[in-house]
């Protein structure tokens, strides 16, 4: 199930979406070597990646402290494990990015999307504590801007491919509900660990309900407010309010 375009045009420039989408790529190049030298990916990884056993300073096995501690919280939102993987999370930030940075401006979306990696983070941490496993990537922060665009803009129409031909305009509201409960489904199904199968599922439903949570304390009502009645703000006013 993958989600082509939203139905769902934005007021302001979504230039800090595109910035986020720029870092990771760039990281991705020349800070992980963008897959062609596997040894320098599985260092960044081990380097930048969020160890939970170093978080927390439960030692599983051979856990010795090799990355850059609590600030791998940060550094592992911006690294990728390979290019499915990052290009899977550039798609969704860009179709749900651009309308929850429209719904709060630029400043402030990049707030909200940390603060949501952080809670993904500690939501893996919390049912992981002394897994050596390294956390990467910038689903959980994604997976917050996705609880946040259910709340805001739950009957914007997305036209979403079913592999392996069919495409359908389907409402958000169904599209995020469906990916939630596919989350739910795997973390409480999987027989091992929070990161059985490589994917951190509980750090997708961390960051999830931390959008839900969240979106009131960071939206601009009267930005919201415009785009669900398809009102145009005076310049002034989007300008004030853009970040």
């Amino acid at each position: 199930m993958i989600p082509l375009n939203d139905e769902n045009p934005t007021e302001l420039r979504p230039w800090m979406t595109v910035l986020l989408i720029a870092a990771n790529f760039f990281l991705w190049y020349f800070v992980q070597g963008a897959a062609g030298d596997l040894q320098q990916l599985e260092a960044s990884v081990m380097d930048y990646g969020a160890r939970p056993c170093e978080i927390t300073g439960r030692i599983a096995g051979e856990c010795h402290v090799q990355g850059p501690g609590w600030s791998a919280l940060v550094t592992s939102i911006f690294m990728h494990g390979g290019w499915l993987h990052l290009l899977g999370n550039m798609l969704f930030l860009w179709v749900f990015g651009n309308n929850i940075e429209d719904s709060m401006g630029h400043f402030r979306f990049l707030v909200f999307y940390l603060v949501c990696g952080l809670a993904a983070a500690f939501a893996h941490i919390g049912l992981s504590p002394a897994s050596d496993v390294p956390m990467v990537g910038a689903s959980g922060a994604i997976s917050g801007i996705m609880g946040a665009y259910i709340l805001l803009y739950p009957s914007a129409r997305v036209r979403t491919y079913f592999p392996p031909i069919f495409i359908f305009r389907i409402r958000a509201f169904f599209f995020l509900l469906l990916w939630f409960v596919l989350q739910l489904y795997q973390a409480l199904s999987a027989p091992g660990a929070p990161e059985e199968g490589g994917v951190a599922v509980w750090a997708h439903i961390g960051g999830f309900v931390a959008g839900l949570a969240l979106i009131k304390l960071f939206d601009r009502p009267r930005l919201v407010a415009a785009k669900r009645h398809g009102v145009q703000l005076p310049p002034d006013e989007v300008a004030r309010l853009r970040w």
